[in-house]
């Protein structure tokens, strides 16, 4: 991996948040520990000047702060649709956002605009974390549509009546599902994505924290179809899947994140046996959740970074 030093940090407030509270946090995020031992723990931090209403509301996501490209931004249409995942969960959904400049206007004013056959552009599959599909992964999916792909976002929580509008149920929810399923759901999204009547016929997908991991699953399982994948501190595919990774991947870590970042010594060895297309960036002093601008993790600069390689990496694998 390769450190990029930042020229700037975020601007901590009066008394920076103990670095303690983010490793209690990405621990309860990922079912290590639950919601009382969560608490508990920033209960002791109160001793030292905090207040429960502060380290919560810093720690615990609020949606509201990720909206970069609002849902009725002119520039896109978005919209939710359903796929075939017959290995899967029967039947998926997801949130399909096209750019408008794909889209032809309706006949009259008020009608809804339609695809033009005649346009394509690349396609990009967006995974959410282990929470379903909430309005931050909504709001990726918006921002690369802005920049001219279909993007599409899939909700693993579809079969169970979709994302609940609350981290915590979503992430019980998404824990009581069969794992395999939820990748062969994915797998499906991706083909379906693939084969968008508007299609360039070239396919990337970006996803964070477990949908980092289905990233490198997908780079494992269908190594001919994903023309280019980039997982934010997403863990590797199963072992007996890794041989058959072969790139194009740029992969994205936090220096702080240490649970994914003991994964990558033994992926990366296997990358290199299987001479494999990849890059990989170490971002200092940052942590897990780095790119999430609805917590107190997100780093402002660190995240612009890491986006705008995400972006160039795109354009020069699905826009060619």
């Amino acid at each position: 991996m390769s450190p990029h030093e930042k020229s700037e940090l975020i601007t901590p407030p009066s008394q920076p948040i103990p670095q303690e509270a983010f490793n209690w946090y990405d621990e309860y995020a990922h079912g290590i520990i639950d919601r009382r031992e969560f608490m508990a723990r920033l209960a002791g931090l109160v001793a030292l000047g905090f207040t429960m209403t502060t380290l919560t509301g810093a720690l615990l996501p609020n949606y509201a702060l990720a909206e970069q490209v609002s849902f009725n931004d002119p520039n896109i249409q978005a919209s939710y649709v359903k796929f075939p995942s017959p290995e899967g969960y029967g039947e998926g959904r997801g949130y399909l956002v096209v750019p408008s400049a794909l889209l032809v206007p309706g006949a009259a004013a008020g009608d809804p605009k339609t695809l033009d056959p005649a346009k394509k552009a690349a396609v990009v599959l967006v995974v959410h974390e282990n929470r379903g599909l909430n309005p931050y992964i909504e709001d990726v999916a918006r921002r690369l549509a802005a920049k001219g792909y279909i993007a599409f976002a899939p909700d693993a929580l579809y079969s169970l009546g979709g994302y609940p509008g609350n981290d915590d149920a979503g992430r019980a929810m998404q824990s009581s599902l069969d794992r395999a399923k939820i990748e062969q759901d994915f797998i499906a999204a991706a083909r379906f994505l693939k084969a968008h009547p508007q299609s360039n016929g070239k396919l990337g997908a970006v996803g964070f924290c477990f949908g980092g991991y289905i990233v490198n699953m997908l780079a494992a399982a269908i190594p001919d179809e994903l023309n280019a994948g980039v997982p934010f501190y997403g863990t590797p595919a199963a072992n007996e899947l890794r041989t058959r990774v072969k790139g194009p991947l740029m992969l994205q870590f936090a220096e702080l994140d240490q649970r994914i970042n003991d994964t990558w010594p033994e992926y990366e060895a296997q990358l290199k046996a299987n001479n494999a297309d990849y890059i990989a960036y170490l971002y200092p002093k940052v942590n897990h959740g780095f790119h999430n601008d609805s917590t107190a993790r997100y780093d402002a600069p660190t995240a612009e970074l890491a986006w705008e390689r995400t972006l160039a990496y795109f354009a020069k694998y699905l826009q060619g």
